[in-house]
This record gives structure tokens, C-alpha cells and sequence, in this order.
């Protein structure tokens, strides 16, 4: 592959410097592809990466194989079934940053693009992208899953009164239908080809959540825009992360059972999070909830930790969970749990030895993560010092907004042709730097967070 670059053209050092202070293998990233295309950044990113080699990180990635193997099984055929795990085990990496919203919606456009490319440019059969479905139906004023963004306007998706939406989170609120009416009317009023069969192809089907609704309905845009096939996405969310989970729990041996339930353990896995949330960059840490999240009446519901079980502050009547392995295990496996994002991370990436690839704060909260668990294992253990000597190498990468077109979606596909949308953007990509399409990491440069950091230490 050739490209027309200017070697003499250097990544900002001043926003390089902030983002070495947490993340070092972002910034070594950044600086081996500043002047190649972002489709060779990409390809970067979708890298093999290091088998594990400690007894908790080889168990881990047997277990997500094995929990992503049924997830696949559902979706593919056999034959493709065993070439995509194949291909998962040698490039594990997880596009997370996409939002349980459809693809109508920018940021998770470009982002699903951006590991479009990464797996094309190294030949993959599929990617996995995760999407975080903790969120309510309507987010703020006509915003979140519940909303289709046609670029000058927003559909309500499923027909559901707005008093539902902010009150629903999209992986408990179902059964749910497309509302047809709401969506033909937008055919009457923009150029809405590239899209609107595919979502009206589904108008009479009954999907069990809205979760549900959004992953088919985006796995069926992405059929339709790339009919090649030369990357197949496979969704997965908190639910998936749930069944790894409650897998991991299945020991009372385990790693993770041994820090959520041995009191002495926790202790001190809840002392480094609580000392990491008071330091220097406890600003990017998300700390909501107590481990885990509660579904109940369709809604996410924030828990603590009190008397040995999980409980909602301040509502009698609300879950209560005792806090042993057997419970939470049951809990998990029924959908009334799911792991928040230090548990989803610890399992999906860190320690089965993923790659993870997400936006500017995940860059952060991942890399502190990292850092929670290595202070939380037990050295004088062998295997878990076997880990920790594993973990002195971070799997964490940019990718989410490296992409960041700034007109809709509904725009950018108008005048694409048919059938060939991604393959088309392919080429766009492969001729466009990275240093181009970020604008000299003008996005890293105004993110209030990294700003703080780096007046907090002078860079």
C-alpha cells in the first residue's frame, strides 16, 4: 500500500504529553501512524496480541471464547462460526465506545466504521463491537436509544411516550415494535433509500427488548450497505458480559471470586478503588454503583454494598441481593445483574488479554482499571504473579471519534452507492491521515478531562 504523507509533519507534543501521563500505548500509537492513513491506524490497532500465559488470563479467555462462541452460533453458520473465533484468538480486540443507539447516530456510525476498517485492512471475516445498553431510552431531550437522528429531525423509534423513555433502560424495556408510521412519514420527506427499507423490512417484528431491536436492526444496516461481506460485525453488550461473569463465578477458586467475595480481598480491591478515585485522575473513573447494576421494572437501578448484600439506596421495597457467589451467580444468569464497568472490563478485556478500543475517557477509566487490578493481586500467589507479570503490558487504544465526520449520517450515505457504503468509505480512508482526520488531535486537545490533567501537572 502506498500513500503521499509529509514525514516532516510531528503529532502535537503538548497533547502527547498529557496523554502519556496515563496512557503510554495510546501515545506510541498515535506517533507510529501520525502520517499514515487512518485505515493503516486502524489495521494498527487489529493487531495480534500476546496468548495469555497465567492460569487466571488463560481461564478468562477460555471463558469468553466460550461465552462469545454462543453468541456467534446464533448469528453464523458452523464454518463461519470457527473461522471468526479463530480469528478472534489471534487479534482479540473489542471496539467498545459504540452506544446502543442505531447507526443513524453519528459518533456510533464512525465509530463501527473505524472497526470496519480495522478488520478489512487485515483481512478479518468479523469484528466484535461492544455496546453498552445501561442507558435510559431518552437520555436528555430527545436524545438516546429511543430516538432515530435523520439529521435534521429525530423519529420517536418504537412509538413509546416520553414519560416511558426516561424511565425504560434499552436493555430491559420490551417487548418493543419499529413505529411504521413515524418512519414511513420520513420517506415522504428526505432521501431515505440507503436506509429506510432495511429499518421498514422489520416493521412487524416483535423484538423482546429494545437492546434486541438495535442490534438486529444495525446488523441488518451494515448487511445492506457492505453486500460484499468483507467484515461481518458481532454486537455484544452488557448482557454478554453478565453471562462471562457469572462463568468466572462458577469457582469459588477464581480470581474474581476470590476478590469480590474473600472479605480481605475486596477490602483491599475497594481501598485501591477508593485511593485511584481520590487521585490525580479519579475524574475518569465511572464509580455509580457497587460492582453491579440492578434491573428492575425495566429501569437500571444504582446498588451499594450494605449487610452482605446489594441493595437500592434509600428504597425498602427495592432489590436486595445477597452478596455470595450462588446469589449473584443466579442473579447474572437471570438478567436482574449486570456488571458495571470495572467488572465488564476486568472479564470482556484486561484479563482475558483483549485489546480494547474505545473513546478518550474509556482510554483513561481502562488504563486505571489496569492499574486497580494489578495493586489488588496477591504476589506471594504464583499465578497471580504470573499475571501481574502479563499485566505490565496494556491492551488499550484510541478508536472511537478518530473518525468524527461532522454532517449526519443520513448525509454521508445519500450519495454513496448502494450496496457498496463501507467499501466506498474504504477508499476515502486509505487516502486521508490520521493527523488529517483528527485535525491535529484538536477533539484530545478540548476534552475538558485531559485539559484538567494536564494544568493539574504543568504539561
Amino acid at each position: 500500500m502506498t500513500w503521499d504523507f509529509d514525514p516532516t509533519l510531528k503529532a502535537p507534543v503538548d497533547v502527547l504529553a498529557v496523554l502519556s501521563l496515563l496512557c503510554p500505548e495510546v501515545v506510541r500509537d498515535i506517533e507510529q501512524n501520525w502520517n499514515a492513513p487512518v485505515s493503516e491506524y486502524a489495521r494498527h490497532l487489529w493487531r495480534p496480541v500476546a496468548r495469555p500465559a497465567s492460569g487466571p488470563a488463560i481461564a478468562a479467555r477460555s471463558i469468553l471464547l466460550d461465552v462469545l462462541h454462543q453468541r456467534l452460533d446464533l448469528i453464523m453458520q458452523p464454518e463461519e462460526v470457527g473461522k471468526a473465533l479463530e480469528e478472534f484468538d489471534h487479534r482479540p480486540v473489542i471496539q467498545s465506545g459504540l452506544h446502543c443507539l442505531l447507526l443513524m447516530d453519528r459518533i456510533t456510525f464512525d465509530a463501527l466504521l473505524f472497526a470496519w476498517l480495522g478488520a478489512v485492512e487485515n483481512g478479518l471475516s468479523a469484528f466484535v463491537g461492544f455496546m453498552g445498553t445501561t442507558m435510559t431510552m431518552e437520555t436528555i431531550g430527545r436524545e438516546g436509544p429511543g430516538w432515530l437522528d435523520v439529521g435534521d429531525d429525530k423519529v420517536n423509534l418504537f412509538g413509546m411516550g416520553r414519560h416511558k423513555l426516561c424511565r425504560k433502560s434499552a436493555c430491559a424495556a420490551g417487548p418493543v415494535t419499529l413505529n411504521k408510521r413515524a418512519l414511513e412519514a420520513v420517506g415522504d420527506e428526505t432521501d431515505a433509500s440507503r436506509w429506510l427499507g432495511t429499518l421498514l423490512a422489520s416493521q412487524d417484528k416483535v423484538f423482546g427488548t429494545a437492546a434486541d431491536a438495535l442490534t438486529d436492526l444495525n446488523e441488518d444496516l451494515v448487511a445492506d450497505w457492505d453486500r460484499s461481506g468483507m467484515a461481518r460485525p458481532v454486537f455484544i453488550d452488557d448482557r454478554l458480559a453478565a453471562s462471562v461473569v457469572a462463568r468466572h463465578l462458577d469457582h469459588d477458586g477464581s480470581l474474581l471470586s476470590k476478590l469480590l467475595l474473600e472479605p480481605a480481598r475486596r477490602q483491599r480491591l475497594e481501598r485501591t478503588l477508593q485511593e485511584t478515585e481520590s487521585g490525580p485522575f479519579g475524574r475518569f473513573l465511572p464509580n455509580a454503583t457497587a460492582y453491579f447494576w440492578g434491573i428492575r421494572e425495566e429501569r437500571v437501578r444504582k446498588l451499594v454494598l450494605e449487610n452482605g448484600h446489594l441493595i437500592e439506596p434509600e428504597r425498602p421495597n427495592g432489590l436486595s441481593i445477597p452478596f455470595e457467589r450462588a446469589h449473584l451467580k443466579q442473579a447474572l444468569l437471570e438478567g436482574v445483574l449486570l456488571p458495571n464497568l470495572f467488572l465488564t472490563f476486568l472479564v470482556l478485556a484486561i484479563l482475558p488479554r483483549v485489546r480494547v478500543v474505545g473513546g478518550l475517557r474509556q482510554i483513561g477509566y481502562v488504563a486505571l482499571f489496569h492499574s486497580i487490578l494489578l495493586a489488588a493481586l496477591d504476589e506471594t500467589a504464583p499465578e497471580e504473579r504470573g499475571l501481574a507479570a502479563e499485566l505490565q503490558v496494556r491492551e488499550n487504544a484510541w478508536g472511537t471519534r478518530v473518525i468524527d465526520e461532522k454532517m449526519s449520517v443520513r448525509e454521508q450515505v445519500a450519495g454513496l452507492p448502494a450496496g457498496r457504503l463501507f467499501p466506498d468509505l474504504l477508499g476515502h480512508y486509505r487516502s486521508h491521515t490520521f493527523a488529517e482526520t483528527t485535525d491535529d488531535l484538536k477533539l484530545v486537545r478540548e476534552n475538558a478531562r485531559w485539559r484538567k490533567i494536564g494544568r493539574a501537572f504543568g504539561v
